[in-house]
């Protein structure tokens, strides 16, 4: 037998539970994170450590609202601030990116995406992560129905879905291209 024939891995598809959105999300946002960095953009993980310290704080604080010495209605003030700061509104961001190698940009991607509870429309979105920036460009994104990617017993289709997000980078870089 030739050394160099390779067997072919077999995968185990991915599959989600249809009746979660929180699974189908999950398990889509893994494989755009996947698919992105396949082309070249390594991850940018300094903002999701960031992101984990905060949620440290933020479990420190919840604790020290719940042994605060003093009772409910005198603690009031102290509480709504608590609630104040664990509550901030977070982007939906589900990656960052740096530029690619041997990329004359010189920022990379945040892409992010949206499934609203009890609906089937999945939004991605693709923009710069410095917006400021000279070689930013303007945002790209879709809104499709999780059902065309997904068969009926869960699977994800990736040949499908890895097209449609394959074809929402390139337009990225497509506008970035035609600008200059």
């Amino acid at each position: 037998m030739d050394s160099t024939t390779q067997t072919p891995v077999k995968k185990n598809p991915k599959k989600a539970n249809l009746l979660d959105h929180h699974s189908i999300k999950s398990l889509l946002d893994e494989s755009v994170t996947e698919i992105v960095t396949s082309k070249g953009y390594p991850e940018d993980v300094r903002l999701s450590n960031i992101r984990l310290l905060i949620g440290s704080i933020i479990i420190a604080i919840a604790l020290v609202a719940q042994f605060y010495k003093k009772e409910f209605p005198a603690n009031r003030d102290f509480l709504i601030g608590c609630i104040l700061i664990i509550h901030t509104k977070e982007k939906n961001a589900i990656l960052f990116t740096y530029p690619p190698e041997g990329s004359f940009n010189s920022t990379g991607l945040v892409v992010s995406s949206k499934l609203p509870r009890f609906s089937d429309m999945y939004t991605l979105t693709v923009e710069s992560a410095d917006p400021k920036s000279i070689s930013a460009m303007p945002k790209v994104e879709f809104t499709k129905s999780v059902t065309k990617w997904f068969a009926k017993d869960g699977v994800l289709v990736e040949g499908l879905f890895w097209k449609d997000v394959e074809a929402l980078v390139n337009d990225y870089a497509k506008e970035h291209k035609k600008s200059k």
